[in-house]
């Protein structure tokens, strides 16, 4: 049954969203879409990379209860940014959150064969 199986469940898409735009004059990035608890925030259309990306953050918030996701999220901002010295996108890219995220984008079946909790340790 579904609603027992968190792995099968993803989150509401809501398009052409002005939140990446207000976000992003706090970013280092250029926001598409953004993840925040069931709802993601997407620029203009979605498409299936950013359903993927977007899917795997929600699956990862999820797993860590989303208040566990955000302190690992700026854990790893200011782990890039203060002892690795990285600045702005580099940083960003070295957030093991992302890390699975953007490498998933690509691949059409990852969502199906993700092991769970498996980013914390992999991408450290």
């Amino acid at each position: 049954m579904i609603l027992f199986q968190p792995s099968l469940w993803k989150p509401f898409f809501i398009e052409n969203s002005r939140v990446p735009r207000f976000l992003e004059k706090f970013a280092p990035i250029k926001i598409a879409a953004i993840t925040i608890g069931p709802l993601v925030f997407c620029r203009g259309k979605v498409n299936d990379s950013n359903i993927r990306h977007e899917t795997v953050h929600f699956q990862q918030q999820l797993e860590t209860l989303f208040i566990g996701f955000l302190l690992l999220y700026l854990y790893d901002y200011l782990i890039a940014i203060y002892i690795r010295k990285l600045t702005g996108r580099h940083a960003y890219l070295a957030i093991r959150a992302e890390q699975e995220a953007r490498q998933s984008a690509w691949k059409p079946g990852y969502l199906k064969t993700r092991k769970r909790f498996r980013w914390i340790l992999n991408f450290i």
